[in-house]
């Protein structure tokens, strides 16, 4: 049975803080939905309303390009442990990149990576948890440092010059690519 909540619980806090993955879902019309699996240290549970999540530059910029058309954006964290329980939380999002207003403030509250590309900055409406029953018992080995260390030793200029030229989803939506390069902190 699926529970509902205007705000973030102090319960689904401490789950969501236990998570080593989360989901990421966005759409807009007549463009694919987009899912991506998240990792790192990268989620924040900023107040009962508001979220936000560190982006590293990966294969594409599709939830910066959805929210720019749509604002809409769901994130999935499904607990691996005991208890079982899938969280949802339902919002609009936006992308803040580093030349822009709010980065500092937000920033303040992670560790910046490597490659680090904008912040998501949240509005919770709704959190959903259901049982969860469905989803195995896992444990993290370990985080995979592949893509940390790919931006690391990038080389920032050939790295600018390919990012620049992404301007479009796949689905040839407006994307707006980060104009700063991060070697992280």
């Amino acid at each position: 049975m699926a529970d509902f909540s205007d705000r973030i619980l102090p319960q689904h806090e401490v789950m969501m803080g236990a998570q080593s993955v989360f989901f990421v879902a966005t759409a807009a019309a007549d463009a694919r939905i987009n899912l991506s699996p998240k990792g790192y240290d990268s989620f924040r549970v900023l107040g009962p309303n508001r979220v936000a999540y560190l982006d590293l530059a990966g294969s594409g910029n599709e939830t910066h390009a959805h929210l720019m058309a749509d604002g809409r954006i769901t994130i999935m964290m499904c607990n691996f442990g005991q208890p079982p329980l899938i969280l949802r939380l339902y919002g609009t999002g936006r992308p803040v990149l580093p030349q822009d207003a709010g980065w500092e403030e937000l920033a303040a509250h992670f560790t910046i990576l490597p490659g680090t590309r904008q912040i998501f900055d949240i509005a919770v409406d709704s959190v959903q948890t259901s049982c969860g029953w469905g989803v195995p018992v896992m444990t993290l080995g370990e985080e995979r440092k592949t893509l940390v260390k790919y931006h690391a030793g990038a080389d920032e200029v050939a790295w600018m010059a390919k990012t620049s030229g992404r301007t479009r989803s796949i689905d040839g939506l407006p994307s707006t690519p980060t104009d700063r390069f991060f070697r992280g902190s």
